[in-house]
C-alpha cells in the first residue's frame, strides 16, 4: 500500500508537469481536500480549477525526498516556477482513501507569493 501512494502521489506531481488536468483529476478522491497557506478548497472540481490557475507557472517539480506510513504520503519538493518566483521550496502531506488523495497539505513559505 505505502509503495502504491508513492507512486499515485508522484504520478499527480507528474501530471502537473505535464499540464495534463484530467490525469490531476483521475488521482483525487470526490470529496479531497486541499490545505495551503493561501488558502482552501473541498471537492475534485475545486482542486482542479485551483490546479488549472497554476498548471500555466509550472515548469518542472524536482522531488527532494519521498516517505510513506500506511494511507499518508509525504513529499519534499521544489517546485520551479516561470513567474517572478522562482523557486518554491515545499513539503506536502497526502492521505489516501480508496487508493486516491483525499486530502493534501502543503507547507511552504507564502510571503513571497503575496504581493503577486
Amino acid at each position: 500500500m505505502d509503495a502504491n501512494n508513492i507512486e499515485s502521489a508522484l504520478a499527480y506531481y507528474n501530471a502537473f508537469e505535464k499540464k495534463d488536468l484530467g490525469a490531476i483529476a483521475r488521482h483525487l478522491h470526490p470529496d479531497v481536500q486541499f490545505v495551503a497557506p493561501m488558502g482552501e478548497s473541498r471537492g475534485r472540481e475545486a482542486v482542479v480549477e485551483a490546479a488549472k490557475r497554476l498548471i500555466p507557472l509550472v515548469e518542472r517539480i524536482d522531488v527532494r525526498a519521498k516517505f510513506a506510513s500506511g494511507d499518508q504520503v509525504a513529499l519534499v519538493y521544489d517546485m520551479h516556477l516561470t513567474g517572478p518566483v522562482k523557486i518554491c521550496p515545499t513539503a506536502v502531506l497526502m492521505t489516501f482513501k480508496n487508493d486516491l488523495i483525499a486530502r493534501t497539505e502543503l507547507y511552504y513559505d507564502a510571503r513571497p507569493f503575496g504581493n503577486l
